[in-house]
């Protein structure tokens, strides 16, 4: 009878001790936090305004500098003068916004939505979040890339809709999808407040502005977060490949290899992202980061308008009147590559995912036919050690980076514009991994300081 009567107690204890626990990660959500990331409140200022404006550069290098980068004619106040007053005349000329632009980017963007909102999908639990609670998500980004594929094709086979209706309208349409990014974000401020969803907020307006509001706003369970992020900016980018590779054809009568090559590995990249649609909600943009105009701006704009850079300038960077041509011995350097970044980034991610689906669930689970090793920390998170997480903290990155530097080989190399990418994106990762491994030092001290002495190398084993 004693033993019966101590164990209620013991569950009765822990569960109080749970909700305690909850309750302090929920309160410490509402402390002001300081303005410290990303260059703090002017840095996230800047970055606000800038970044638009990047875009239209690189885009009036492609389109009226036959792919090189636009620069100040001297590194002078006058100079730069000349150089500002040159782009907007080029915004005006080829990138004003127009209603026929902005009919085809928000009937794409509702119709994306629309998708998201009535097709069928697995319900997934997201991860643990502050507060001890999951959230759950329809995950039908699968069915949904294949359903706009399929009627887009429809209706070019059945209305005869011009293919480079994209790239026509390139210009005004990254306008009107900036305009919307900022609109948006405001909203984002307004339903959190509405809402009292706001958490970790600075107190500076841009500085917030930048970071987000909430963590996961929804309208009912229509999550926006999880929809910018795996909807209309990512088939968006595809299709303006696919645009651009027709207008190559409408001017040449082909597409090129090199057009090709870049066109099929975007495919194959945004088709493998929705046929792994669940390991999304593990990624830091879904646990960790608010929603606000850095991801907004970043999944509406960035990603679209800045990803098809590779086939924009395979169209606009001619040599002797004639698009690139590479050899097949180089198209199979860049296959081989390919091969490898992509196995880095794609089996690494898997196995972690694997692992916290499986190390609780099923006994007989082993890593490269071994029971997994992993730190368990005061938090009850498991870190793993085994596998390619015990070789490395983050060979999915280098994965991810050699892929961005891949997709630009086929440009070759008479210009630095259509390796922005491959510099962004490993700029992106290694400010993302040096975020990452400052949350999860606060969030497990001396765990995670012990993580690292096992895993020490972070991308390149015995080198970094």
């Amino acid at each position: 009878m004693s033993t019966r009567t101590r164990t209620p107690n013991k569950e009765a204890s822990t569960e109080s001790e749970k909700n305690a626990k909850n309750l302090a990660e929920l309160a410490e959500l509402q402390k002001p936090v300081k303005a410290a990331e990303f260059g703090g409140p002017f840095g996230t200022f800047f970055l606000t305004f800038a970044l638009p404006v990047v875009i239209y550069w690189l885009w009036a290098s492609m389109e009226y500098n036959h792919g090189y980068l636009l620069r100040p004619s001297t590194f002078s106040v006058a100079g730069f003068k000349q150089f500002f007053e040159e782009l907007y005349a080029f915004v005006r000329l080829g990138a004003w916004p127009t209603w026929k632009a902005a009919f085809i980017y928000f009937t794409w963007f509702f119709f994306q939505a629309f998708l998201q909102a009535v097709l069928p999908g697995r319900i997934v639990l997201g991860a643990p979040l502050p507060g001890g609670y999951r959230l759950k998500y329809k995950l039908n980004g699968w069915l949904s890339w294949w359903m706009t594929l399929s009627i887009i094709a429809f209706v070019w086979f059945v209305f005869d809709l011009p293919l480079t209706i994209l790239y026509d309208n390139y210009g005004p349409m990254l306008t009107v999808v900036n305009l919307f990014s900022f609109a948006f974000t405001l909203f984002l401020k307004f339903h959190a407040k509405l809402k009292n969803e706001e958490e970790r907020m600075s107190g500076w307006f841009f500085y917030d502005y930048w970071m987000g509001f909430a963590r996961n706003p929804r309208i009912g369970d229509f999550d926006l977060k999880l929809f910018c992020e795996a909807r209309p900016g990512l088939i968006l980018w595809v299709l303006l490949n696919f645009s651009i590779a027709a207008k190559q054809y409408a001017l040449y009568g082909f597409v090129s290899y090199s057009t090709m090559l870049v066109c099929a590995f975007h495919f194959w990249y945004v088709a493998d992202y929705y046929y792994h649609e669940e390991y999304i909600l593990t990624t830091m943009d879904i646990i960790t980061e608010k929603f606000g105009f850095m991801l907004v701006f970043g999944d509406l704009a960035w990603v679209p308008f800045t990803y098809c850079f590779q086939a924009y300038y395979l169209l606009k960077h001619t040599i002797n009147g004639q698009p690139i041509q590479i050899s097949f011995y180089y198209i199979a350097f860049i296959l081989a590559l390919k091969a490898l970044g992509f196995y880095f980034f794609r089996w690494v991610n898997s196995q972690k995912h694997e692992f916290r689906r499986n190390v609780d669930s099923n006994p007989s689970y082993t890593i490269w036919g071994k029971k997994p090793t992993y730190i368990l920390t005061k938090r009850g998170t498991k870190l793993l050690t085994s596998g390619w997480w015990g070789v490395a903290r983050h060979l999915n990155y280098t994965g991810d980076m050699l892929l961005s530097w891949v997709w630009c080989l086929p440009c070759k190399f008479d210009s630095l514009a259509p390796y922005f990418y491959g510099i962004y994106f490993t700029s992106l990762d290694l400010h993302r991994c040096w975020r990452d491994h400052n949350e999860c030092l606060k969030k497990y001290g001396e765990d995670w300081e012990k993580y690292c002495k096992i895993v020490p190398y972070v991308f390149i084993p015995y080198v970094f």
